[in-house]
């Protein structure tokens, strides 16, 4: 069980963590002194990293959540939220990925420029959504056990 929470926390850890930076950090830097073609084709090379850890992230977070779930019978109402919302923030990843990352890649490799900064505003949006997802998960992981007793 010990081992389950680390790889769960780690998970986590990298995917919120991870959004936290980009959105709250890099964004606002790149936007400031990146040209579009700079700007478009650096994101599209941090996403290219960053989704990676994204879906190892999200292997670690199903494969050690949902048996320590099970290992509680009934979970306590703090745990089901939090897997709920873990996996709507499951299913916005994948349709960020395989919609607007996808138009992203496709318009810097082609170099249209108006897409790739339509596609990014799309990805930006996305990513501020999961991102107050994931800091309400985390908070339900924190404070849930204190509110339950």
């Amino acid at each position: 069980m010990l081992f389950a929470k680390y790889l769960h926390i780690l998970g986590f850890t990298v995917w919120v963590g991870g959004m936290f930076f980009a959105y709250l950090c890099l964004r606002p830097v790149a936007a400031a002194v990146l040209q579009p073609p700079a700007r478009l084709a650096l994101w599209n090379g941090v996403f290219g990293k960053f989704f990676t850890w994204v879906w190892l992230a999200i292997a670690l977070i199903l494969a050690s959540g949902l048996p320590m779930m099970a290992q509680m019978g009934k979970p306590p109402v703090y745990i089901s939220g939090m897997a709920g919302l873990g996996i709507l923030m499951m299913l916005i990843f994948a349709h960020l990925f395989f919609a607007p990352y996808r138009r992203l890649k496709r318009a810097v490799a082609a170099e249209d420029w108006a897409a790739g900064g339509a596609a990014l505003g799309q990805i930006r949006r996305i990513v501020g959504i999961n991102l107050i997802l994931g800091l309400i998960v985390v908070t339900l992981g924190a404070l849930g056990p204190l509110l339950q007793a």
